[in-house]
């Protein structure tokens, strides 16, 4: 212990976030079951990460098709709609969801006047909730760069492939999505890695009933003042948030040559 102790550097705060330690004959050994909690928030964060990203391209990606083949006056009035929760606050954002999920709110009141629930449904501090907040939000960025990818896409290539015989659904997966599939890796990443590092969004509309990552990073650092806990989990958020880049990146480069 002194040994180890006596050095400048420790591991400790870094397997601590791994939900490991060394135990006392300097071996690595998992952590006690009631201080096992960093990877589960790990995996949740990381699965509502995927589960976001997932659910905004399948919502975005039929819009940016529709905004790329719309006439332009209409495709104009639809993207303004599309920017609309860019222009706005997010806390206003968060704030509007609060007032439409929560027990008295518009939803549970129309779903009620129509007979379709008996009683309100818990809508307000929940995973759906914090997910429908993220979708709200995110789905403006996959749509604003799947849609980049369909303007630059040639109607003649669409033309060729009829041409060849090759009917709407083969066009649509040999010709179309190959060639808008750097919009969705780029729309995938932003997604993906601002869900992950969102505090405000999880923290008002889903609560503290089951935290994310940066509401945990929060917590060290505001409640009990663990900084260099703080620092080992946000390092380990920033090393996930890299190799996902260098993936993105890497791919990228290979797609254009």
């Amino acid at each position: 212990m002194i040994r180890r102790n006596a050095s400048s550097t420790t591991p400790y705060y870094l397997l601590a976030a791994l939900d490991h330690r060394i135990d006392d004959l300097g071996e690595l050994a998992p952590a006690t079951p009631d201080q096992s909690i960093y990877l589960d928030i790990f995996a949740r964060t990381f699965w509502m990460g995927a589960v976001i990203t997932v659910i905004c391209l399948l919502l975005a990606y039929p819009l940016a098709y529709l905004l790329a083949n719309l006439p332009t006056r209409k495709s104009n009035q639809l993207m303004i709609l599309v920017l609309l929760p860019f222009w706005t606050s997010i806390l206003v954002r968060v704030a509007a969801w609060i007032v439409l999920l929560q027990s008295g709110g518009l939803i549970n009141g129309a779903l009620l006047k129509l007979g379709l629930i008996d009683q309100p449904l818990q809508l307000a501090n929940t995973r759906t909730a914090t997910v429908i907040g993220f979708v709200h939000f995110f789905i403006m960025l996959l749509t604003l760069t799947i849609y980049a990818n369909f303007r630059q896409l040639s109607p003649s290539y669409r033309k060729a492939a009829a041409d060849l015989g090759a009917g709407g659904l083969q066009t649509f997966l040999y010709v179309v999505l190959p060639l808008t599939l750097p919009g969705i890796m780029v729309g995938a990443f932003l997604a993906f890695v601002l869900a992950i590092g969102d505090y405000v969004t999880p923290q008002l509309l889903g609560g503290s009933n089951e935290l994310l990552m940066p509401q945990l990073i929060i917590q060290q650092i505001g409640r009990r003042a663990d900084l260099p806990l703080a620092a080992a989990l946000s390092l380990i958020l920033m090393v996930v948030i890299s190799i996902a880049y260098l993936a993105c990146a890497r791919w990228l480069k290979l797609e254009r040559t």
